[in-house]
C-alpha cells in the first residue's frame, strides 16, 4: 500500500467520507467521526488519529478506495464476492477472518483479510474445494489461467469457456484484488463486464436473427434459418447449445426482440448476451443437413434393440458414455451392448441392417 489509511482519512475529512457506515467531516469546531457503534465531534487531529486507528471501518473505507480496481464492474464484482450489500463491516470482517467462499461458475473463490486495510484472494475449481493445498498445483501468474481454461481432465481441447469442463488440480493461493479479477476473466471472458451491465440494466443484448443477418462467407447460409420453419430450427440449436450441461451462461438472447423462444435459457449466473461462435459454427452445419431430402428406410428391430439405439443417443447426447461401467450390461448404451448391436445388425460395410445409405 502507497499510503497509510489514516493518513489517508485525515487528508480526506474536509472533503467528507460516507461509505460502509463510517462517516467523517471537518468543520470549524473540529473533526467528527462516525460508525455504527461510535459518534465523536469537535476532535483535533490527534483525538481524529486515535478514533481512525482503532476502527475497522478505516480499513474497509481505504481498501475499497485505494486498493481495489477502480472500474465499476471490477469493484463491484470484489464487493459482491464478500458480500458487502448484504452485511456490515464488523460482521464481514469476521468472516474474512475465516476466509469467505463464493462460486463464479466452476470457480471457487476464497476472500480473507490481508491486514485490515487489504485482502487475500484464493482461487481453485469448485470440485477442489476440500483438496489439500499440498495436492493442487500453485499458480502465482494469473495469466496462467489462460493455459487452464484451454483443456479439460482428459486433456480434450475446449472450444467454449464457459462449458463446465474446467479441468480440476490447482490453485491461486493468493491473488492481489486485481489480479483477482484478471484470472476470472481468463477463465471466464467478459462474464464480469456482462454480468456488471445486467445488474445496472444495461445489458445490450443481440439476438439471433440480427446476428445471423450479419454472418457472411461460410456462415452465410444459417441466414436461410428464418421465420416459420426456421423458429423452430432455432429452438433445437438453444437445446442442444445453451442448456446448463452444456454451458454455465444463462441465455438472455431470443429469437428477436418480439419473439421468445420455447427453450428455458437456464440457470447460469452471468449472462449470455448474444450467440456464440461455436452455436453459429454448429447451425451452420445443422443448416446444411437439414437441407437434404428425407428417405425412407426399413428396418427390423426388437423392442430391446429399438430402447437401446434411444439409450445410446442419450448418453451421446447427455455426455454420459463414459460414465457407464463396463461391467453394467444391463443399460442400453453399455460399451458392450453396443458392440454387440453393431456385430449382429451391422454389414461388413457399416451399414445398419444392410441397408445402404441413398445420396
Amino acid at each position: 500500500m502507497d499510503e497509510d489509511p489514516v493518513d489517508a482519512l485525515v487528508a480526506t475529512a474536509p472533503d467528507g467520507i460516507d461509505f460502509d457506515g463510517l462517516r467523517v467531516g471537518a468543520g470549524t469546531d473540529g473533526y467528527t467521526f462516525e460508525t455504527p457503534d461510535r459518534a465523536e465531534t469537535g476532535l483535533d487531529e490527534a483525538g481524529l488519529r486515535e478514533a481512525a486507528a482503532a476502527s475497522p471501518y478505516v480499513g474497509n473505507w481505504y481498501f475499497w478506495h485505494a486498493v481495489a480496481p477502480q472500474t465499476d464492474a471490477r469493484w463491484d464484482f470484489l464487493r459482491w464476492l464478500e458480500g458487502s450489500a448484504e452485511h456490515a463491516v464488523p460482521e464481514r470482517y469476521d468472516a474474512l477472518d475465516d476466509g469467505l467462499a463464493t462460486e463464479w461458475g466452476q470457480l471457487r473463490v476464497t476472500v480473507s483479510l490481508d491486514g485490515t486495510a487489504g485482502r487475500r484472494y484464493g482461487l481453485r475449481h469448485v470440485d477442489d474445494a476440500e483438496t489439500p493445498a499440498s495436492d493442487l498445483t500453485a499458480h502465482e501468474d494469473p495469466l496462467d489461467a489462460r493455459e487452464l481454461a484451454k483443456r479439460d481432465d482428459d486433456g480434450d481441447y475446449r472450444p467454449l469457456k464457459t462449458a463446465p469442463s474446467l479441468r480440476t488440480g490447482w490453485q491461486f493461493p493468493a491473488l492481489g484484488p486485481a489480479d483477482l479479477v484478471e484470472a476470472v476473466h481468463a477463465f471466464y471472458p467478459a462474464t464480469v463486464q456482462n454480468w456488471h451491465r445486467e445488474r445496472e440494466g444495461a445489458l445490450d443484448i443481440t439476438h439471433w436473427h440480427e446476428t445471423v443477418e450479419r454472418q457472411t462467407g461460410i456462415y452465410g447460409v444459417v441466414r436461410t434459418w428464418d421465420r416459420g420453419e426456421g423458429y423452430e430450427h432455432v429452438n433445437w440449436v438453444a437445446e442442444a447449445c445453451c442448456d446448463d450441461s452444456q454451458c454455465l451462461k444463462r441465455r438472455e438472447w431470443q429469437y428477436d426482440e418480439e419473439t421468445e423462444l420455447d427453450v428455458a435459457g437456464g440457470d447460469g449466473e452471468f449472462p449470455c448476451r448474444e450467440p456464440c461462435s461455436l452455436v453459429i459454427a454448429a447451425a451452420r452445419q445443422w443448416t446444411k443437413l437439414e437441407g437434404e431430402q428425407t428417405r425412407t428406410y426399413e428396418f427390423e428391430l426388437t423392442p430391446s434393440e429399438k430402447e437401446q439405439i434411444e439409450a445410446i443417443v442419450d448418453a451421446v447426447a447427455d455426455g454420459e458414455s463414459e460414465d457407464i461401467r463396463e461391467a453394467d450390461v444391463y443399460d442400453g448404451a453399455n460399451r458392450y451392448r453396443a458392440r454387440f448391436l453393431r456385430a449382429k445388425l451391422f454389414d461388413e460395410e457399416g451399414n445398419l441392417a444392410g441397408v445402404e445409405t441413398d445420396d
